[in-house]
């Protein structure tokens, strides 16, 4: 009698047994997790922690693990996250916020380094794109106070004009004219 191919339910025990060891897994996880916190302070983090602190979905942070912003650990198959991860996590969702791009992102949190030896010149990137961003938005605020002015002076001479016709009208009823 032949024995199941290796991969087969009959072989594994069924789905069952696949089940029950990728709960095991899922558990290991969270035990890794919950044993590198220290009282007051987490070091580490589930993706469904992350997810419900940022008001993210799962599939936005494992984007940003495609796009190289983020590299978590894995255990046991589960991402666990490191202090360094979630901040990355909260500087990628604030720029993005303020409207940067993810390359820009990822530009800024690679000047960074390994052990932060690029913050001066992650300053210096910082400081000119903030520089270049409040340039711009006075510029536009300039635009908006000259077009508010224009829009005002519409306004006031259609009210005069209206003003005007409702007298003209006024006049001609009181003097019975039509």
């Amino acid at each position: 009698m032949n024995a199941p191919a290796p991969d087969t339910p009959a072989a594994t025990g069924g789905g069952r047994r696949v089940r029950a060891a990728n709960a095991s897994l899922a558990t290991d996880a969270q035990a890794f997790v919950d044993s590198h916190r220290e009282m007051g302070t987490t070091e580490l983090f589930g993706i469904t922690e992350l997810c419900k602190e940022f008001g993210i979905t799962l599939r936005a942070l494992r984007f940003y693990e495609d796009k190289g912003l983020l590299a978590p650990r894995r255990v046991n198959g589960a991402r666990v996250y490191t202090r360094r991860d979630r901040a990355r996590l909260a500087l990628i969702i604030r720029a993005k916020n303020i409207g940067s791009s993810l390359a820009d992102i990822k530009r800024y949190l690679d000047l960074y380094g390994d052990q932060g030896e690029g913050r001066s010149q992650q300053l210096d990137y910082v400081i000119a794109r903030t520089d270049a961003a409040i340039a711009e938005l006075e510029q536009k605020r300039a635009e908006i106070e000259k077009t508010l002015a224009e829009l005002r002076v519409i306004n006031a001479t259609c009210r005069g004009h209206l003003e005007a016709r409702r007298a003209t009208a006024g006049k001609r009823l009181e003097d019975g004219v039509n």
